[in-house]
């Protein structure tokens, strides 16, 4: 889908965040929260997967910017998109709902799509955008690191579907 130039400009802040993570040795996920207030649009926080370099459980993309984020009352949350490079997992998704944030745009979801229909059911918008340098980060990290990948979605290296590239 083609992005609007300012969902292309947050969502550019969550690629940045995934290369940083990448260059840090973890997993190339990031993510960004802007609020869309009667001022105009503020950035809240992003934050990047820091499971591996944190020896975090639960440190994912979204999780570490709403983190870092800091506690907000649940009506900024429902004035905000979050900006991610990979469709959420089960645990991200379920604190999007919790938060009751209404927007959710996703650099890519050919990689992991696990909650989508989820969060469309709670009535959250998704915007998929098939970016390609988000697509090329996943497919690197999965290549290259298949245990780190295994490992983010709670499964086995031996359990990744044929589909997901293992070294």
């Amino acid at each position: 889908m083609q992005l609007s130039d300012t969902d292309q400009k947050y969502l550019g802040l969550a690629i940045e965040q995934a290369e940083i993570g990448w260059g840090e040795g973890g997993v190339p996920i990031g993510a960004a929260l802007v609020h869309h207030g009667k001022d105009g649009d503020k950035v809240l926080a992003v934050g990047r997967n820091r499971r591996v370099q944190m020896g975090s459980a639960i440190r994912h993309g979204e999780t570490d910017c709403l983190e870092t984020a800091g506690r907000l009352p649940t009506s900024v949350y429902r004035e905000c998109t979050l900006y991610t490079t990979l469709s959420p997992c089960t645990m991200c998704a379920g604190t999007a709902i919790l938060y009751e944030i209404p927007r959710i745009v996703i650099g890519e979801n050919q990689s992991f799509e696990a909650s989508e229909e989820w969060l469309l059911s709670k009535g959250t918008e998704l915007v998929i955008a098939e970016d390609a340098t988000c697509v090329s980060l996943m497919e690197r990290m999965m290549t290259e690191r298949p245990e780190i990948w295994a490992e983010d979605i709670g499964v086995e290296t031996s359990d990744l579907r044929p589909s997901e590239p293992t070294a």
